[in-house]
């Protein structure tokens, strides 16, 4: 099996505890400065410019984490929409700024969908609707700035739904991600095939994943090797991937990224 090349989420401060390992193999990187209101807002020009000083001399592909709390893809408030897209359109531009070629975005879908999506006529058109009313004027204007919008997983549960969003917008500016630990949670909590499964659905459409390890309960963002989540059949699936998506380690401690690193070294899985 192929050994694959993953890197780390990190804010631009904690770049430099990780540099070495970072730029010395040139890995991914995912900043995650820009996904607060206030990282956004007055703050946003100081975090530009510290990220790209902490990024100089990094010849790997960098993403961006975008901004997610209380901003609905399908926000059912006409007056709110607007506000979302503005968000999106301020991330966006910070990672142009920085270099970025991808941007991450929660997902819309969650069990509820999946469990009402036909017991009322239309609800699963009226709901893309809204979505495509809010990202629309977030993903032509990725297009123009050669950036990708990656929707990552939170609560999905069936892995095609999230595809055929991505199918809708028919564009080569918005493509999946994974996040391996919300992926098994959703299987232990709502009956989600395996994480690997996600993965082979993705297919083409794979832009990005989290490394992320938990323990079928909470949101842990253990290191790989400290939770439940199959580690050999994802990198299996992975590595049939033809897409060569960004895979970041995503951690809560990020003085443990040194142990996932090392524990899926030693598994053979990746370098």
């Amino acid at each position: 099996m192929t050994l694959l090349r993953i890197g780390a989420c990190l804010r631009a401060a904690e770049i430099a505890e990780h540099k070495a390992w970072l730029f010395d193999a040139q890995r991914d990187i995912e900043l995650q400065d820009f996904m607060t209101h206030a990282a956004l807002g007055p703050e946003r020009e100081d975090r530009i410019a510290f990220a790209k000083t902490a990024l100089s001399g990094h010849g790997g592909r960098v993403g961006i984490h975008g901004p997610y709390e209380g901003l609905d893809l399908d926000n059912k408030d006409a007056e709110l929409r607007p506000l979302i897209t503005a968000r999106f359109l301020r991330a966006l531009e910070a990672a142009e700024a920085i270099g970025a070629r991808q941007m991450v975005l929660h997902s819309p879908y969650r069990a509820w969908y999946e469990n009402n999506k036909l017991a009322s006529h239309g609800y699963a058109e009226a709901k893309l609707e809204r979505i495509h009313k809010v990202l629309d004027p977030v993903v032509m204007r990725a297009e123009e700035t050669g950036i990708t919008i990656v929707i990552e997983n939170i609560e999905d549960v069936d892995p095609s739904t999230r595809r055929a969003l991505v199918d809708s917008f028919s564009s080569r500016a918005i493509a999946i991600s994974i996040d391996t630990g919300h992926a098994q949670l959703a299987r232990r909590m709502s009956g989600a095939p395996p994480v690997d499964y996600f993965v082979r659905d993705a297919g083409a459409q794979l832009a990005h994943v989290h490394l992320q390890d938990v323990d079928g309960h909470a949101d842990r963002h253990w290191p790989p090797g400290e939770g439940e989540v199959e580690w050999t059949a994802v990198f299996r699936a992975l590595a049939d991937c033809t897409t060569a998506p960004h895979l970041v380690l995503e951690l809560r401690d990020k003085t443990r990224i040194p142990a996932g690193f090392a524990y899926l070294q030693g598994l053979g899985l990746v370098e």
